[in-house]
């Protein structure tokens, strides 16, 4: 059975769009199919949550739409083996189908769905902190602390503001507008004191932090490459730190990654590690695959081993 999670504000609604032709292929080919239309924020964990083990049946779940819509999908779902994961990308960033090499095309993404041609068992992340009490979430791309979760904090809010205008009127693309926030970011940016405890045992210490992000895939922030030997099934961490007493250092690197180079710059270190602790002086705020986990001192990242069984 095929359970469709399906996103219609994606990507100013084209979710909603690229759903109505794939339902249309879905019919003619007489394929049976559920379909749960996303509302409101929290909306597709929800559905997802009700979907496990539904009678021992075999669930293929497809999430229809951008990162946001994986990651809710990925906190709601409780991985067995009668989980398999699939995803048709209609976001305007589509980092996790990036990393995959997901095609392009959703019609030829829902082909490979219907053939289920290769499964790969895949990692993810948890991000753990403390918000009154302890608060444990998923992330299937990256999670971390600093300059780039607060450029998607600030992404968020946008997207927030103009959530009725969606299908309305057109909007800037928002990769553009990813690059207009992280300018106005980088003007107000300033470090921090901090350390990283590697797999509870290595302590590295930093005194000029810009931000620092755990990695499961390679990309983030809309197809920049800041973790390039990030695998995704090889039970690891990709920790990349970004820290430079010079402002100015972080041209390059930001430059670098939106290109997909792998350039090696002063001030940027990585590490691979199955946790990581970090705590910065000061709270700063936090990410997991763009959305907002409020600002934080402290996290823990780890990494859970091949859980995701998925159609690639």
């Amino acid at each position: 059975m095929y359970y469709f999670i399906v996103n219609p504000n994606a990507n100013r609604g084209h979710g909603g769009k690229v759903w109505k032709r794939l339902e249309h292929r879905l019919q003619r080919f007489g394929v049976e199919y559920e379909v749960m239309m996303t509302r409101a924020p929290g909306d597709a964990a929800m559905f997802a949550s009700h979907l496990a083990g539904r009678n021992g049946e075999t669930c293929v779940v497809v999430a229809v739409g951008g990162d946001g819509t994986v990651n809710e999908v990925l906190n709601g779902l409780s991985f067995g083996e009668s989980i398999v994961f699939a995803h048709v990308p209609v976001g305007s960033g589509n980092d996790f189908a990036k990393s995959l090499r997901l095609p392009r095309s959703p019609g030829r993404c829902l082909k490979r769905i219907l053939n289920s041609c290769h499964q790969r068992c895949l990692d993810y992340g948890v991000l753990s902190y403390e918000n009154g009490s302890p608060v444990h979430r998923r992330f299937a791309v990256s999670s971390g602390l600093g300059f780039d979760a607060a450029v998607c904090h600030d992404l968020l809010n946008i997207r927030s503001r103009n959530r009725e205008c969606y299908g309305k009127r057109r909007l800037l693309p928002e990769n553009f507008v990813y690059v207009l926030l992280g300018a106005r970011q980088w003007l107000r940016a300033v470090p921090v004191k901090g350390f990283l405890l590697l797999d509870g045992s290595r302590k590295v210490e930093f005194n000029h932090i810009y931000f620092i992000s755990a990695h499961i895939h390679p990309y983030e922030g809309g197809g920049f490459r800041f973790a390039p030997k990030a695998d995704g099934s090889d039970g690891l961490l990709e920790v990349c730190v970004v820290h430079n007493s010079s402002k100015l250092g972080l041209i390059p690197v930001f430059w670098d990654a939106l290109l997909g180079k792998s350039a090696h710059h002063k001030g940027v270190r990585f590490y691979e590690c199955r946790e990581v602790q970090v705590h910065v002086e000061k709270p700063v705020p936090v990410h997991a695959d763009g959305e907002d986990c409020y600002c934080q001192t402290d996290i823990h990242l780890r990494c859970i081993e091949k859980s995701i069984r998925m159609i690639v």
